[in-house]
């Protein structure tokens, strides 16, 4: 648990009340190493220039409705599958390091298509539902994001580090939200070679986080053993 600060703020009474609830409440280390792990996994960037590929550019509205929708989604999906994944699993007689194992080689494969395969952004015109079907499941939700999800809270020892993870789920999730209303933009800034760019580079740093689950769940499974 993290030591508890209190800041005075004379002029803004609430805020040294806020920043020690935060403080006192919080993991820091626990909700960056989950915010990192969740970005490279989730690329809210990658994310946003898909999402702007599935919807017609001059409807607004329809836009941020899509978004919202997606992001509510997929936010909850993550929240709830990684808070009861594990006794799910524990119910079916497979243990976390199992799952650590065979999560670690689900997040290879996918870092290793995010580093050798070419995406593909064409744009439509088409309006349509796409916040369950692509975005959230399988592009936000995906198999490799809700396994991540239930090792993140898995490795949550407190309430501290649980409502840390649950922070930064939140956190990307606004994060990507934001950056799927502004896809328009993104895309200008960004271009086809800096999102190229990124995705190998994220592709790299989501492998070498999948060898240390692996790595994880055979040290713990062969442990007892030894």
């Amino acid at each position: 648990m993290q030591q508890a600060t209190y800041y005075y703020a004379p002029h803004y009474p609430d805020l040294g009340r806020i920043i020690f609830l935060w403080e006192s409440e919080m993991d820091i280390a626990a909700y960056l190493n989950a915010m990192i792990a969740l970005f490279v996994i989730i690329d809210p960037i990658g994310a946003a220039l898909i999402f702007h590929s599935l919807v017609p550019v001059d409807d607004m509205r329809h836009r941020i409705k899509m978004a919202v929708k997606a992001a509510l989604i997929s936010s909850t999906l993550l929240i709830l599958f990684g808070n009861f994944g594990e006794p799910l699993l524990h119910k079916l007689g497979i243990s976390i390091d199992a799952l650590r194992i065979s999560g670690g080689i689900l997040l290879f494969y996918t870092a290793f298509h995010m580093i050798t395969k070419d995406a593909e952004h064409t744009s439509t015109t088409e309006r349509k539902d796409i916040a369950v079907f692509p975005m959230s499941i399988p592009m936000l939700a995906g198999p490799g994001s809700l396994t991540l999800a239930i090792l993140l809270y898995s490795k949550a020892a407190d309430y501290e580090s649980s409502l840390s993870i649950t922070l930064a789920i939140l956190t990307i999730s606004a994060a990507t939200l934001i950056m799927m209303i502004l896809s328009r933009y993104v895309k200008r800034v960004i271009g086809r070679t800096g999102d190229d760019i990124l995705r190998r580079f994220l592709g790299v740093i989501l492998a070498a986080l999948a060898i240390q689950f692996v790595h994880d769940g055979i040290v713990n499974l062969i442990q007892p053993v030894l």
